[in-house]
């Protein structure tokens, strides 16, 4: 017998179990030591500097939590499906272990601003968090420690080529921790109802059939408000065009900011943190300090800055002076807005952005580990949508609802009105 055979979570319970309150799952319980020293690692911590939202706070001024709570509630998720009765027996203790800890580890390599960040400098927050379980870090230490294989078994669960499948499923899928706890937690937190469904019903109805999670046909209504609650957030809170205008700024700054640098500008601000991002050679430890608060008095920098460009976009971002937005249908038309732009002195590279959000509530795979499968009482599998008359109608309805529009500085909003 090796050690992930031998190993018993009892083996690593804390003398004094940790409990802290949250605004979601009342208590987060803590029980083992492995799962406090993570907790305590800097990697982990430097999330409580990283907003949860991005922009969102823009509109719903509540929504300032962190990816630090959330990263704890998808922890806190995951015992409670391990204490589900099917879970429990069909998993081994080692595995109870690796699943909860990709759980709280999952986002330690988001960036600031989250989803923002990765649009500037194309990174992925997946491969980061992955790179930061593997390579030099406080939290790789902690797991090497503990048992050499411990991070490239963590790390096999967030990339999805774990051979347990239900692991990956209780990380990543389309009914997931991850989802279930941002859903209920962003919904609270920005002060709406439209994440809400019911997260108890649905761990009552979790099962293992050949090897992977499904659920009774019994849980399929509570599993319906889960879909349309995702769709609602995101088109009411995700979506919110004013939340994307602030990202949208966010990264107007940056991209000025790498042209600028390549354009060999000599900038008066000392650039320690940004350097290693913009030479794209950034180690773990430069990840690590770049957080909200260093980019924040970076944006306080740039306003005093000889580059008017870099200024006026860092001085609308602090003061919330956003860019204005109308929808489009015609890539003519967003022509028309920069040439506007241009002859108000605004270049439109910095100051005229497009996008289009789209969002399918439910994505049919075909597959037994991607779909949401639903156990009958004759103990046969089938797809969600065979299953829900509501899931079934949004599938066969194609016309998914996209979102349009084009950002500009409020300055030109009478200009533009009159096209």
């Amino acid at each position: 017998m090796g050690f992930k055979e031998d190993f018993t979570l009892k083996s690593n319970e804390l003398l004094e179990k940790r409990v802290m309150r949250d605004a979601i799952h009342d208590y987060i319980h803590v029980d083992h030591l492995i799962i406090w020293r993570l907790i305590n690692a800097q990697e982990v911590q430097r999330l409580r500097r990283i907003k949860q939202l991005g922009g969102t706070h823009q509109v719903f001024q509540s929504a300032e939590h962190s990816r630090f709570v959330h990263s704890l509630g998808v922890y806190q998720t995951i015992r409670r499906m391990l204490e589900t009765e099917c879970l429990d027996n069909y998993l081994s203790d080692y595995d109870k272990l690796c699943v909860m800890i990709a759980g709280l580890l999952h986002d330690i390599g988001h960036g600031p601003f989250s989803h923002s960040f990765e649009g500037v400098f194309h990174d992925n927050h997946e491969d980061m968090s992955v790179r930061l379980i593997l390579e030099d870090s406080e939290v790789h230490d902690i797991l090497a420690d503990f048992y050499e294989e411990l991070p490239q078994d963590v790390a096999s669960i967030i990339q999805h080529t774990h051979p347990n499948k239900a692991l990956i499923q209780m990380i990543s899928s389309q009914l997931d921790a991850d989802r279930m706890d941002y859903l209920l937690r962003d919904s609270y937190m920005s002060g709406t109802t439209y994440g809400q469904f019911d997260m108890s019903r649905i761990l009552r109805t979790m099962r293992i059939k050949d090897d992977h999670i499904v659920y009774k046909e019994s849980g399929v209504q509570a599993i319906e408000n889960y879909i349309l609650a995702r769709y609602h957030m995101y088109w009411q809170v995700y979506y919110h065009p004013t939340a994307r205008s602030y990202e949208h700024l966010f990264q107007s700054i940056f991209l000025r900011v790498k042209d600028l640098y390549q354009q060999d500008y000599h900038f008066q601000t000392n650039m320690k943190y940004i350097l290693p991002f913009l030479e794209n050679k950034e180690t773990n430890r430069d990840f690590t300090n770049f957080d909200e608060s260093v980019v924040l008095y970076y944006f306080r920098e740039f306003t005093d800055e000889k580059d008017p460009i870099l200024k006026d976009l860092s001085l609308r971002f602090l003061n919330r002076r956003l860019f204005k937005y109308v929808d489009f249908d015609d890539i003519n038309e967003v022509e028309e807005i920069k040439k506007i732009a241009s002859q108000h002195g605004y270049d439109p590279r910095y100051y005229i952005i497009t996008d289009n959000q789209k969002q399918i509530p439910y994505l049919h795979y075909g597959d037994n580990f991607n779909e949401i499968e639903i156990l009958d009482r004759h103990n046969q599998l089938s797809p969600l949508p065979l299953k829900s008359e509501i899931v079934s109608a949004i599938l066969n309805s194609k016309n998914y609802k996209s979102d349009q529009k084009v950002f500009f500085p409020k300055e030109l909003k009478d200009d533009i009105s009159i096209l």
